[in-house]
């Protein structure tokens, strides 16, 4: 496990690329334009803006699109010297590798200030 402090300390200012670990698949790409506030764009979708906050040692994310308002919370780890986050919630225990991350912005219309 690492903290989020340290996830975000690597991730902001960045754009990230998650892969769900067991399909292999695209999950979707993060942009973390501070520590407070993110863009997250699936494959195939527009940009949906969330604001982080990081309670009990979670990383969590609230999506503007979000219709229940609870957010969505991972504790991020190392395996192997990967990056991962695992879905803080003992029912999924949904795991996503970041398989790049990189300096280019998701060029996302109208990017809150906060």
């Amino acid at each position: 496990m690492i903290t989020p402090e340290a996830f975000l300390d690597a991730a902001v200012g960045k754009t990230l690329t998650f892969y769900e670990i067991r399909s292999g698949g695209l999950v979707g790409t993060e942009q973390f334009l501070n520590r407070r506030v993110s863009v997250w764009r699936e494959e195939g979708q527009g940009c949906v803006y969330g604001q982080i906050t990081t309670p009990n040692g979670q990383l969590c994310f609230l999506y503007d699109n979000d219709p229940d308002g609870i957010p969505v919370c991972w504790w991020p780890f190392l395996h192997e010297g990967r990056l991962m986050v695992r879905l803080a919630s003992f029912v999924d225990g949904e795991i996503q590798e970041v398989r790049s991350m990189t300096e280019r912005g998701l060029n996302c219309p109208g990017a809150p200030l906060s």
